[in-house]
């Protein structure tokens, strides 16, 4: 896979096995620009499917294939630059400028909005719980791997200065997701909008009642469009997105909440048969 995407100009930088079973595995790519990232994003879906196609294999992209094991996720790393120089570079916390960390307010507040266009599937938020490494705690950490921003702090060269955001899965299409993530950190960047203090402890072992003050993402899909019809102004800035479409995405996606709600679930056969 990594040959093929190779020889098509996708740049492999590193690939490696998951902790998940059903041979889960990692394959990241270099950044680029934001339409050429989501161009690379779907030549990259393209050639692992047929690459495990002519191997007899299927490649499954779902969020939460597997109940009980890690799910899938797509960690998308951002950093803003002008005339080639980074803008992301500073001195405040994990090397971070302060546009940095108004980019990150502006996530942070438009988190919970974001999870309709960037977990846009039922089965997403399967994988978005508690107790799998998953992004579910709105917050920032240069250590942290359940907080939804996680700063890499890997080089000291300022070009290496970035954020990276990990809610999204990759049922997201990625020009929506990406535009709409761009958006939400703009209007950090603009309005100056603080995201609070890092996490530094570690969130598996807070106490309850400390847990409970750090938001968390939406838990159904259901619930994340009912917030993006609520927090959607930031995303009609520049004229990306327009009402229009925003009104019909949430339509077309009620409807797949509508199509699980409605119908019996196999499990359900389980707990209630014999009731």
């Amino acid at each position: 896979m990594c040959l093929v995407m190779e020889e098509l100009g996708i740049k492999i930088e590193r690939q490696h096995h998951e902790v998940a079973t059903g041979g889960q595995a990692e394959i990241d790519f270099r950044f680029d620009t934001l339409v050429r990232t989501a161009d690379n994003m779907m030549l990259y879906k393209y050639v692992i499917k047929n690459v495990a196609r002519r191997h007899g294999k299927t490649v499954c992209l779902m969020p939460k294939p597997l109940f009980g094991d890690n799910g899938s996720g797509m960690h998308t790393h951002q950093s803003l630059w002008k005339n080639g120089r980074p803008l992301f570079a500073g001195k405040e916390y994990a090397g971070l400028s302060q546009m940095a960390l108004y980019y990150i307010g502006g996530i942070l507040k438009h988190a919970k909005a974001l999870c309709a266009i960037c977990s846009p599937t039922t089965n997403s938020f399967k994988r978005l719980v508690p107790g799998y490494e998953a992004p579910v705690n709105l917050a920032y950490s240069a250590r942290n791997r359940s907080a939804a921003i996680r700063i890499p702090t890997y080089s000291e060269n300022p070009k290496t200065r970035r954020i990276e955001y990990r809610p999204p899965d990759p049922a997201a299409n990625p020009y929506l997701c990406f535009a709409a993530l761009l958006l939400a950190g703009m209007d950090g960047v603009l309005n100056k909008i603080e995201p609070g203090e890092p996490m530094d402890k570690n969130m598996y072992e807070l106490p309850p009642e400390d847990l409970k003050k750090i938001p968390q993402v939406p838990s159904s899909l259901g619930e994340a469009l009912d917030l993006l019809e609520k927090d959607h102004e930031f995303l009609l800035k520049g004229d990306v997105f327009t009402s229009d479409f925003l009104e019909m995405w949430v339509a077309a996606k009620r409807k797949e909440v509508d199509a699980l709600r409605l119908r019996p679930h196999p499990y359900e056969f389980h707990l209630y048969y014999d009731v």
